[in-house]
C-alpha cells in the first residue's frame, strides 16, 4: 500500500513539474506552432490489384515511401480498397509473374500475407489488405500518408470519362451522361455533392483527355465546376503529344483557358501531373515515377495538401525541381527558382494566351511570350496576356521516359487571371 502511495506521489509531482512548463515548450515538443509552408511530393493517380494494377497495394504504398514521395493517393476504378476481398493468385500471376507473392513475403513477412486453399489450385487465393488495415505499416506522421480515392470509370458517346476524386470517405459510382460533357458535369456534381455530404476537402481531376481522344479542349473549357485536369500523365498510351488531327495536352490547355477566360469568364483550368501506374515488375506499360505534383503546404494531411492545390499552389512535374514559385501581384511578375543538377540546362518558356479586342484568335493562344536559361527565370506581365504560365523543361530525358525524345519537364499554374 506504502509503494502505491509513493508511486502516486511520484506522478503527481511529475505532473505538476509539466504543467509548471511554458506553454510554448510543451507546444515546441510536440509539434511546430506554425511551421513554415514546404513542399511536398505526391502521386494522384495509381492502379493496384483492386482494380486493374498488377501488385498488392501496400506494396505500392512502400514503393513510393521508399522514394522519398510524400503522398499516395490508390484511384482503383470504380472502387475503394476497403471490406473482404480474396483473389485467385492463378489471376494474379496472369498479371505479373509467379515470384509476386514470394516477393509480398519477403516485405512483409509471412505473418502478414493471408491466403487459403492449396497452392497450384484452383482454390488458392490471397486476401486483398484495405487501406485502413495496411496503411500503418508504410505511413509516416509528417513524411508520407496516403489518401483514399478512386478513378471513377465512365462512358459517354462511346468514349472513356476518367475523373479522379482524391479524399473521399466511400465510393461514388459513375453517373453517366448523353454525352462527354453531361458525363463529366453529372460526374462532378457527384463528387461536389460528396464533398459538401461529408464535410471534407475533396480534389476532382479529369483525367487523360486525349485517352482514346475522348475529351476536347471545348469540353474542358465548358464545365465550371471543374478547375484540375491532367496536362502530364506517364501512361505511354494517353496520346500526350495528340496528332495531326488532335492537339497536344498542352495545346488543350491553353485552348481550354482561352475559351474560359473569354467567352465564359470563368477562372481557368490548373495542370496536374500524375503516373497513373499499373505495372510494377519491370514490364513495358504504365510504370510509377514518371510524374508527380508538388505541392506547397504547412501540414502533410489531405486537407491542407488540397487546400493548398486549390489555391493554386502548387506545380507538376516530370522530372524538374523547383525551390520556389513566386507570383507578386502588385509587380505581375511570375518568378521561379530551379534546383539545378550539373551538366544539365535547362530553358523555361512563359507562355500566355494574349488578348486581341473583345477575344482572341488561335494564333495568339499559348504564345510564347519569353524564353529563358537562368535558374532564376521571371516575367512581367504587360497587361496583354489574359494569363501566363511556365513550362521548364530540362536537356535531360527521364529515367522512364513515356514517350519518344521526351525531357523532364516542370509546369507551373496560370497566374495573372484575377
Amino acid at each position: 500500500m506504502r509503494k502505491q502511495s509513493i508511486m502516486s506521489k511520484h506522478w503527481i509531482l511529475a505532473s505538476l513539474f509539466f504543467l509548471a512548463l511554458p506553454l510554448h515548450v510543451a507546444a515546441q515538443e510536440s509539434s511546430d506552432a506554425d511551421p513554415a509552408a514546404r513542399w511536398w511530393k505526391g502521386n494522384l493517380h495509381t492502379h493496384s490489384l483492386w482494380s486493374d494494377g498488377d501488385q498488392f497495394p501496400e506494396m505500392i504504398a512502400d514503393w513510393y515511401r521508399q522514394r522519398d514521395y510524400n503522398f499516395l493517393a490508390l484511384t482503383d476504378h470504380n472502387v475503394l480498397s476497403e471490406g473482404m476481398r480474396w483473389m485467385a493468385v492463378s489471376a494474379i500471376h496472369k498479371r505479373a509473374d509467379e515470384g509476386i507473392l514470394d516477393r509480398y513475403r519477403d516485405r512483409f513477412g509471412d505473418a502478414w500475407v493471408e491466403t487459403r486453399g492449396e497452392a497450384g489450385q484452383k482454390d488458392h487465393e490471397v486476401r486483398l489488405k484495405p487501406m485502413d488495415e495496411f496503411r500503418y505499416l508504410v505511413e509516416e506522421a509528417g513524411k508520407f500518408i496516403l489518401i483514399p480515392a478512386e478513378e471513377i470509370s465512365d462512358k459517354a458517346e462511346g468514349k472513356p470519362v476518367h475523373i479522379n476524386a482524391t479524399n473521399l470517405a466511400e465510393v461514388i459510382k459513375p453517373v453517366g451522361g448523353e454525352t462527354v460533357r453531361q458525363a463529366i458535369e453529372n460526374n462532378l456534381r457527384a463528387i461536389l455533392e460528396h464533398e459538401k455530404k461529408h464535410g471534407r476537402e475533396v480534389l476532382p481531376h479529369v483525367n487523360h483527355p486525349n485517352f482514346h481522344y475522348a475529351i476536347t479542349a471545348e469540353d474542358l473549357a465548358a464545365v465550371v465546376s471543374e478547375r484540375f485536369f491532367e496536362v502530364y500523365n506517364g501512361h505511354p498510351g494517353v496520346n500526350h503529344l495528340g496528332d495531326d488531327d488532335h492537339p497536344s495536352i498542352e495545346r488543350m490547355w491553353d485552348i481550354a483557358n482561352a475559351i474560359r477566360q473569354t467567352s465564359l469568364d470563368i477562372p481557368p483550368l490548373m495542370g496536374i501531373g500524375t503516373d497513373d501506374s499499373h505495372e510494377y515488375h519491370g514490364k513495358a506499360g504504365s510504370r510509377p515515377g514518371r510524374g508527380w505534383v508538388m505541392v506547397r503546404s504547412k501540414y502533410l494531411t489531405p486537407e491542407h495538401l488540397i487546400r493548398a492545390m486549390k489555391r493554386g499552389d502548387f506545380y507538376a512535374s516530370s522530372g524538374v525541381t523547383l525551390s520556389d514559385v513566386q507570383f507578386n501581384k502588385e509587380s505581375q511578375t511570375l518568378s521561379l527558382a530551379i534546383e539545378t543538377e550539373p551538366d544539365t540546362s535547362y530553358e523555361t518558356k512563359f507562355i500566355a494566351t494574349l488578348k486581341k479586342g473583345d477575344g482572341v484568335d488561335e494564333h495568339r493562344i499559348g504564345a510564347v511570350v519569353a524564353t529563358s536559361e537562368s535558374a532564376t527565370p521571371e516575367y512581367k506581365l504587360t497587361g496583354d496576356e489574359l494569363y501566363v504560365r511556365a513550362v521548364v523543361t530540362s536537356s535531360k530525358p527521364p529515367v522512364d521516359p513515356s514517350f519518344k525524345d521526351q525531357k523532364q519537364q516542370a509546369w507551373t499554374q496560370p497566374v495573372g487571371w484575377e
